[in-house]
């Protein structure tokens, strides 16, 4: 396959590194287009305000072109411009160092990178392993690049997202996958006050999802118990039984 590889934590992440090496082993075509920074939590962020400048990487047997922008802006300018007309098969993000589960689907750069892809016509699929301080990513890249390499793309809708998570651990240990929705638990949030050395407080966000809250069946909750997870996701946000109760009751 002919493949698009992005992501949000930055074109020099151990998690792209990874996954790069792993789907050319694999025998596909893989031009990466990703920021240049880190660029987690952005959400589906594009740029309007300024230029986006790009960067070449060459190194060690890895090649990619660096944006300094958003995740989307990668796949969007990838798409029109930098692959010169090229269409890939597959979009890819990731790997991203931490997992995307529950509302992280809204904020995370990384599968918002994949929804641009689905919204220009392109399968997706977004990769996040569930370890923010990751050492070595060379077994998740591997399981990723079969599992990418043995789904059926072709048998699936074009507009197909897939969000797909990996257990902290070594690959070795994971359980088996398993399909699941994601978890409607919300982070609990909260913000440490600190002060700058003139003394002017700012604040730093921490938080986390309530494990007692989550529903065992879910993304978040099968990924605690060390399965990998895998979501279908659609970027369609109609409330479609809302609007047919509007249309009854005669909102107009």
């Amino acid at each position: 396959m002919n493949i698009l590889l992005t992501n949000d934590d930055g074109i020099q992440a151990p998690g792209l590194r990874a996954i790069y090496k792993a789907l050319l082993d694999a025998g596909h075509t893989v031009q990466v287009v990703a920021p240049v920074s880190e660029q987690s939590a952005v959400g589906h962020a594009i740029t309007i305000a300024m230029p986006l400048k790009v960067k070449n990487f060459r190194e060690n047997g890895f090649k990619g072109i660096g944006v300094y922008g958003t995740p989307a802006d990668c796949v969007k300018l990838g798409l029109t411009t930098l692959l010169g007309g090229q269409r890939p098969d597959l979009v890819v993000s990731g790997i991203n160092s931490g997992c995307n589960v529950g509302v992280d689907i809204i904020y995370s750069g990384t599968v918002s990178a994949a929804t641009e892809g689905v919204l220009e016509g392109i399968r997706a699929i977004a990769v996040s392993y569930d370890d923010w301080t990751p050492q070595d990513m060379t077994g998740q890249a591997k399981w990723a690049a079969d599992f990418i390499g043995r789904t059926d793309w072709d048998a699936l809708p074009p507009d197909v997202l897939l969000n797909l998570n990996l257990p902290k651990g070594p690959i070795e240990e994971a359980k088996e996958l398993v399909l699941c929705p994601q978890t409607s638990t919300s982070y609990r949030d909260w913000y440490q006050e600190r002060h700058d050395p003139r003394g002017s407080a700012y604040y730093w966000l921490e938080g986390e999802i309530p494990h007692e809250r989550v529903g065992p069946e879910t993304d978040r909750g099968k990924l605690s118990e060390g399965h990998i997870t895998l979501t279908p996701l659609q970027f369609r946000l109609t409330d479609e039984a809302l609007l047919k109760q509007l249309d009854a009751l005669g909102v107009r």
